[in-house]
């Protein structure tokens, strides 16, 4: 691989790139050190492991109002949307200071669910503004690069956040996310972008979110793509509830799932270094394609009572997983129109991301039903499945993605 092709080389090469991705880098510091210290926050208050699920739960849900929130990033220019989307979280934030019992969690749930609002909006923001501000031919590898920096800080955050927790309290790690804000907005507004002013609505805010969803549904090059990625995500979920019972049968504690995730973290942090490469050379379908059953053999693997294979079945799982949600993001970031972008970016996130949390949440009742290694085998057998109803050729989604957003969406 030569050095113009090498992501990291490309993507700092280039401004807009670069602070987009500084300003992602710092605010997903911020984010993911609340995150574990907020449910900590809770258990410490009240005992109780629900209501510090609870947290989760608020910045999670927004999530299925993604289509809706999405429309926001399409009628207000995208850069100072981003700026004000992370200066409110920072001036929420200090609220928390004043949560110290139980009866002021409502205040931190409020919070983390503004918060979760303001990330689903953000995703959409984001998303158009790096279409814009960074060379066509870089999307992959920004969006490749952008993967391994969150997983690197899914690594690396939640341990600071603790730390800070453990010795300074839970409004410290407030104060940390806060600062971490401040910082964003201050990157992107530095970023340099010639927008367009939004057309004035002439209709309804819901026929709006519905033209982003039709787009997406009616596109032959997007929709198979964010299908197999929501599928993915599904036995992904599906997966992750089974994680405890596969440390069981290996006979180790609980703890050890932080060895697991940690080798499914390095697997994520070296697949988005080569994902732009790998996008140009296979293209979105069959680079997800080669992703999935990446995924495939990584969980059917887990069903081997045996250390070393677990540990590789976790890289391979990290490696695989992100490869058709980088591909989906990418591929709407290119074939969408910029005027429906924030809409059908918001539409396939959610498509993308919520059947995650229903697999979770299947796989925590089926696991006691079935037992685990059946459960493996099979997700392992979907998975597969998935990718190749990926590969199969479609020769109208070419067809589609070559014409205008015009001819590709009627309505």
């Amino acid at each position: 691989m030569t050095t113009s092709t090498w992501p990291l080389v490309r993507v700092v090469r280039d401004r807009g790139a670069r602070l987009c991705l500084a300003a992602l880098l710092v605010s997903g510091f911020g984010t993911s050190a609340l995150w574990l210290a907020s449910g900590v926050w809770v258990k410490d208050l009240t005992g109780s492991d629900g209501l510090a699920a609870l947290c989760m739960l608020a910045l999670w849900a927004p999530t299925l109002a993604g289509p809706a929130l999405g429309t926001l990033a399409d009628r207000i220019r995208r850069k100072p949307l981003l700026i004000t989307l992370n200066l409110l979280p920072a001036a929420l934030l200090p609220a928390l200071l004043t949560v110290d019992s139980p009866g002021r969690l409502w205040l931190l749930f409020t919070v983390l669910f503004v918060y979760g609002t303001a990330s689903v909006v953000h995703e959409a923001a984001k998303s158009a503004l790096v279409a814009a501000a960074v060379a066509p031919e870089l999307l992959g590898d920004f969006n490749g690069l952008r993967t391994t920096a969150v997983e690197g800080m899914k690594l690396l955050a939640p341990l600071a956040g603790a730390g800070v927790y453990a010795v300074y309290g839970g409004p410290s790690v407030a104060l940390l996310d806060a600062a971490t804000f401040v910082c964003a907005a201050a990157l992107y507004a530095r970023v340099r972008v010639r927008e367009k002013r939004p057309e004035p609505a002439t209709r309804a805010w819901r026929a709006q979110t519905a033209e982003g969803a039709r787009f997406l549904w009616g596109h032959r090059g997007l929709r198979p793509l964010v299908l197999a990625g929501g599928t993915t995500m599904l036995f992904a979920g599906l997966n992750g509830a089974l994680v405890y019972a596969v440390v069981d049968a290996l006979g180790h504690s609980p703890a050890y799932a932080g060895a697991l995730y940690a080798a499914q973290g390095a697997g994520s942090v070296a697949v988005g270094l080569v994902s732009g490469a790998g996008l140009r050379r296979l293209g979105e379908r069959r680079f997800a394609a080669c992703g999935i059953a990446l995924t495939a053999v990584g969980v059917a693997g887990r069903a081997v009572p045996s250390d070393p294979v677990a540990l590789l079945c976790g890289a391979a799982i990290g490696a695989g997983l992100p490869c058709v949600l980088i591909a989906a993001v990418t591929a709407v970031q290119r074939g969408t129109a910029d005027a429906l972008l924030g809409r059908v970016t918001a539409t396939a996130g959610t498509l993308l991301y919520a059947p995650n949390v229903v697999g979770l949440a299947l796989g925590a009742g089926l696991v006691a039903v079935t037992g685990f290694r059946p459960l493996l085998l099979a997700l392992g057998a979907g998975l597969l499945a998935t990718a190749v109803s990926l590969r199969q050729r479609d020769p109208s989604a070419e067809r589609t993605a070559s014409r205008s957003s015009s001819d590709a969406n009627p309505a």
